[in-house]
């Protein structure tokens, strides 16, 4: 065989290789972004306890609450290589990166919250991107859900696009419970109830008495 030939055909033989190599890589990346993450249905209302209590109502602003959410957040996140922040302003504002390929783009998340009759909040989706890759908003927030730690009372919901906060499955040390009453952030008017169990501050109260 001619040696112009013969290298003819090794060239042919190495593009045909570096085509099959780039569809196999194509198609691992189109597979990472597109598989389904398994969805998780939004938690029951739990029945409210029986036990006797007394309620109090404390009103915040949405400057004290966002402290106090971001140092949350950053306890539960003390372990982990992501990060995000939530910011109260008009709306729920998350921010943070997502790893996408072989390194991570920032995302943001506009969310409108609304308070359920049981004392909950499901924040729903209003804008949502993630740095200039075009997106489903169904599939960034299935990334949100599989690389961002939440809290187990904080549930991210892909299909509704929306984020079940379950306030009333809070675990507190003191078994204080706490329920949303009204969380306006325009009005930057937010209140919370917090029911005290009488137990809870050794207070027993005898068999006759009635509230």
């Amino acid at each position: 065989m001619p040696k112009d030939k013969k290298t003819k055909n090794t060239w042919k033989r190495l593009f045909f290789w570096l085509c099959g190599a780039n569809a196999l890589i194509f198609l691992f990346i189109a597979a990472l972004l597109f598989w389904p993450v398994p969805e998780t249905d939004t938690p029951e209302p739990e029945k409210e306890d029986s036990s006797r209590s007394s309620e109090f109502v404390v009103r915040t602003t949405k400057q004290n609450l966002n402290e106090l959410v971001n140092a949350y957040i950053d306890k539960l996140l003390e372990e982990s290589s992501h990060h995000y922040r939530v910011t109260l302003d008009d709306d729920v504002k998350l921010v943070g990166e997502l790893p996408v390929f072989s390194s991570s783009v920032p995302v943001s998340v506009h969310l409108e919250p609304f308070v359920q009759e049981n004392g909950d909040v499901i924040l729903k989706q209003k804008s949502i991107s993630v740095g200039q890759l075009q997106l489903p908003n169904k599939k960034i927030m299935e990334y949100l859900k599989k690389y961002l730690p939440m809290p187990e009372w904080v549930t991210v919901d892909p299909a509704n696009e929306e984020i079940y906060v379950a306030v009333t499955d809070m675990q507190i040390k003191s078994n204080f419970r706490i329920s949303v009453e009204h969380f306006d952030l325009e009005a930057n008017n937010l209140s919370f109830k917090i029911d005290v169990p009488y137990e809870s501050l050794g207070i027993e109260l005898e068999s006759g008495h009635t509230e």
